[in-house]
């Protein structure tokens, strides 16, 4: 499971770098409504203080329903904390902090960067929809 994790930290910080990260549930449904074929992975993030929270829960629902439909990897982490660290770039004074519940890595054209971890998290989507675990769990570790 550690490299997993290690596998999702890394297409993470390759997506940011690389200007292929969305982040955020509204900026998420955006794209997947704009063009849900360049999406190749979506990671929905939450910790134990979000499980009450309602209206994310539903949104989660939908934006899982839309990835199933539209054959989007899917992927679910906890560790809000880990996931704003790898992601760096605090919100300036007085903004709100960013959104990161919502994550879509969208399509590499090169293949170089898929060798930066995504065949390694999509396999293990693969592996766990084969063991009829739809969406996949994995928790990002502090360091």
């Amino acid at each position: 499971m550690q490299a997993v994790s290690e596998a999702v930290e890394r297409v993470l910080v390759a997506a940011q770098r690389q200007d292929r990260l969305t982040v955020g549930v509204y900026e998420s449904a955006k794209l997947m409504n704009v063009d849900p074929d360049s999406v190749v992975l979506c990671v929905l993030a939450t910790d134990e203080e979000d499980e009450g929270d309602i209206a994310l829960q539903i949104h989660f629902t939908l934006i899982q329903a839309f990835c199933c439909d539209n054959d989007i990897h899917i992927l679910r982490v906890s560790g809000m904390q880990r996931l704003a660290a790898i992601l760096g770039g605090d919100p300036e004074p007085g903004a709100e902090p960013r959104d990161l519940h919502c994550l879509l890595v969208t399509n590499p054209h090169t293949d170089a960067w898929k060798g930066q971890g995504l065949a390694e998290v999509a396999s293990y989507c693969a592996e766990s929809r084969d063991r009829n675990q739809w969406v996949p769990y994995v928790c990002l570790q502090e360091r």
